[in-house]
């Protein structure tokens, strides 16, 4: 059932007496059709299918940078990566130390999340709510970890930008906000059990737990018994041609077939059931509001090509759709309706007012948000139409290591605009009639293409932008 907004099934009046529980899932990587609900032909994940089975799958999210770290900080602040200055992931060399063969040198950024911003959680911690954090953090040095940043608790997130301690993906972890299961223990299943213990510590009053999946970021490693199902299961597919297409100088894989990746997603997903069923256990579900989202596209040009996006082109590190928009699944009981689908274009930013709204905590008085509460996409009504007219921005002055160059986009309304700060030509496409950006429309549409690009110029300006300099 798609309908273009979601109807109320009971008033937020009720929906909102008391506080709301909020369980926040961000997952690393995960690409737009990586998950069965969204149509994946070879990745198994019932639980979250079941999620948006009892909510709302929206299919026009988007992450605010096509990397982790700009996005991250995006989410928890609720402004675009520009204004936090973080608009790389933390890690990458700095213009003073580059020296790859590139056109332009890289604009700096900043390598942590400063502590004069409020958090989302420093926000809700401030109003009642206890605080779990899990997972990836990758947003700073020590001083800048979540516990500093309005997390009560703090299960795993340091600086490094994958489980890259220890035994990786399984204990020993060598983390050292996560201490060691037995050995083999596997992390995705100890992050889910560490938030079903802090919710049922906390059952008695309001919680927020962000759970921030390192899955299904590289190393490349799958439990083994996922591992031996999944190749089992890649020998029965048909031969599909091409598998490889081309993405400027890389190749892209076109086809779902990974069997480690597979068995990484399987186990996020049961991670997330596993939260879930703790929240039915303990009868709170109908007082918590869901999100299940990523922080980019996923990775199909780099680093072991483990997934494909198709249709939409690209992958992490591009702007093209496969880069930037990722799944979005939302269950609030008793506003949402359970099985509908948005076409709302919704962004990172947009997530801090949203939980702000539905938790009727007011907006810090220093909070300068650019994001859009979706509250108004999931009451129905006037006020939704914003969020399909509304322009989305994205800018990236940076090289990844997945094959893109510096450059920034806009969409607004079915069209999107690229350009790429090395030169080269202006990018334009009507996403409705073409959701894979195959037909550049440029040179056809001029006047669309030079109203869009002043747009983003405009915004460049405003946000302060940094852009990428001659060598």
């Amino acid at each position: 059932m798609r309908i273009p907004v979601l109807l109320l099934a009971a008033s937020l009046a009720t929906a909102s007496a008391k506080p709301h529980n909020v369980v926040f899932f961000i997952a690393d990587d995960l690409g737009w059709k990586d998950l069965g609900c969204y149509g994946s032909s070879f990745y198994e994940t019932p639980n979250l299918d079941r999620l948006a089975a009892s909510g709302v799958r929206f299919t026009n999210a988007y992450a605010a940078c096509p990397v982790c770290s700009p996005t991250r900080a995006s989410i928890l602040t609720g402004k675009y990566p520009q204004r936090t200055g973080i608009t790389d992931y933390i890690g990458a060399a700095q213009p003073a130390k580059w020296n790859r063969p590139t056109k332009l040198r890289p604009a700096p950024y900043s390598e942590e999340l400063a502590l004069k911003e409020t958090t989302v959680a420093e926000t809700l911690k401030a109003n009642g709510y206890a605080t779990f954090f899990g997972g990836k953090w990758h947003l700073g040095g020590e001083k800048f970890w979540p516990e500093h940043q309005g997390f009560d608790v703090n299960m795993g997130g340091i600086d490094r930008g994958g489980p890259y301690g220890g035994d990786k993906y399984f204990s020993p972890y060598g983390n050292p906000r996560l201490p060691d299961g037995p050995k083999g223990e596997h992390l995705p299943d100890r992050l889910a059990s560490e938030a079903a213990k802090f919710i049922a510590d906390h059952q008695g009053e309001p919680f927020l737990v962000y759970l921030s999946f390192y899955s299904v970021h590289t190393p490349l490693m799958a439990r083994p018994d996922l591992e031996k199902k999944y190749t089992a299961k890649r020998r029965t597919l048909k031969p599909v041609e091409p598998a490889w297409g081309q993405e400027g100088e890389r190749k892209v894989r076109l086809v779902q077939d990974h069997a480690v990746y597979a068995g990484m997603v399987e186990a996020m997903d049961a991670a997330v059931g596993k939260v879930l069923d703790q929240l039915d256990a303990l009868g709170l579900a109908d007082n918590t509001l869901v999100i299940f989202t990523s922080d980019n596209g996923g990775l199909s040009t780099s680093e072991g090509h483990p997934t494909s996006n198709l249709p939409l082109r690209g992958g992490k590190g591009w702007p093209y759709e496969g880069g930037i928009r990722g799944p979005l699944l939302l269950r609030w009981p008793g506003v949402t309706q359970a099985g509908a689908v948005s076409d709302a274009v919704v962004t990172s930013p947009d997530f801090y007012p949203t939980l702000l709204e539905a938790s009727n905590i007011p907006a810090p008085p220093n909070l300068r948000s650019d994001g859009l509460s979706l509250v108004p996409v999931l009451r129905g009504g006037a006020e939704a139409d914003a969020f399909a007219a509304r322009p989305v921005f994205w800018h990236y002055p940076h090289y990844g290591n997945q094959g893109g160059a510096p450059g920034g986009a806009v969409r607004e309304g079915d069209w999107k605009f690229i350009e790429w700060y090395e030169g080269g030509p202006l990018e334009l496409y009507n996403l409705k009639d073409d959701p894979s950006e195959a037909h550049n429309l440029a040179d056809e549409n001029p006047e669309q293409r030079d109203t869009l690009a002043k747009l983003l110029s405009a915004w460049r300006e405003e946000v302060g932008a940094q852009m990428p300099t001659a060598r």
